[in-house]
């Protein structure tokens, strides 16, 4: 059975408030229900699904695999999302796919992980 969409993805971080900050009030989403880790963290919500997982890295946490290198939602309202990550002061940058109707914003969240944004045009 092929992948047909994606079900979350994981960030691990030294800085939790800064984090939950980017992903609610520059991305959008909204934090919901997590199961009680032993360890703090948050889950990031489109709708009814959880697809960003936040662990926050204790001195004491195992380092597991490192920081995702970059995750690609689908979004709609290209100007509000720009407007958005223009209003926080992040850099991004944008780019048109080619032969494809696709327009694409890449921004970074505070630990580095680059977050693409990919519109139809």
């Amino acid at each position: 059975m092929p992948l047909t969409k994606l079900d979350h993805f994981n960030v691990r971080t030294t800085d939790l408030t800064a984090t939950l900050h980017f992903y609610e009030d520059v991305l959008g989403l909204r934090s919901g229900y997590r199961p009680p880790f032993p360890f703090a963290g948050a889950w990031m919500y489109i709708g009814d699904q959880p697809v960003v997982h936040i662990a926050c890295l204790d001195p004491g946490c195992e380092p597991g695999s490192g920081r995702v290198n970059h995750v690609a939602f689908f979004a709609d309202e290209i100007d509000s999302v720009r407007s958005r990550i223009d209003a926080e002061g992040h850099p991004y940058t944008e780019r048109t796919v080619p032969d494809q109707s696709l327009r694409q914003i890449f921004v970074k969240d505070p630990n580095g992980v680059t977050v693409e944004l990919n519109f139809a045009i």
